[in-house]
């Protein structure tokens, strides 16, 4: 068979990691591993596809999610440390994403009222919009995940709940 780079063709470079890893490994630790990159590259695919979609309001995926996290709570603000903890994000990433979100008009930074060592985040009229109108776009889309009829899309969150609940992520039942 000729290698990867000898041929013109296409060809499913997960499907050939598979069979190469069954070559030199075993059958039996190949659908673990094929299951992790496909889950990957699906990962990949799928952010690149919804920052597209966002583009337009000169979000990404990861600004989004600040925004919709502001939108959800009552005052539409929260102490940044709350918003990486909610986000599972480092504090650095956490800064980076107000700082873009705040030069765009989507959020302010605001003393907190009761604590002068916490700044918060509060979603502006902006924001609150732009989140609206982002989110309508999405959920038209089925957030890239339209090619899967509705009742996978629950399976699947099943099945990443058991990744998720071992890795030490709450997860309800």
């Amino acid at each position: 068979m000729p290698s990867v780079e000898a041929t013109n063709e296409q060809i499913d470079l997960l499907r050939e990691a598979r069979r190469q890893w069954e070559e030199h490994w075993g059958e039996e630790p190949a659908p673990a591993m094929a299951a992790v990159t496909t889950l990957m590259r699906a990962q990949q695919i799928l952010m690149g596809h919804l920052n597209d979609l966002l583009a337009p309001f000169d979000l990404t995926f990861a600004r989004y999610e600040v925004l919709m996290l502001l939108y959800f709570t009552r005052e539409g603000a929260l102490p940044l440390g709350k918003i990486g903890q909610r986000l599972q994000v480092h504090p650095t990433s956490v800064t980076s994403l107000i700082d873009r979100l705040e030069r765009d008009g989507y959020v302010e930074r605001v003393a907190h009222p009761s604590d002068r060592r916490t700044t918060l985040a509060r979603l502006t009229v902006a924001g609150r919009n732009t989140a609206g109108q982002a989110t309508k776009i999405l959920n038209e889309d089925k957030f890239g995940m339209g090619s899967l009829p509705p009742e996978s899309h629950e399976e699947l969150v099943l099945l990443l709940d058991r990744i998720r609940e071992t890795g030490g992520d709450a997860v309800s039942p």
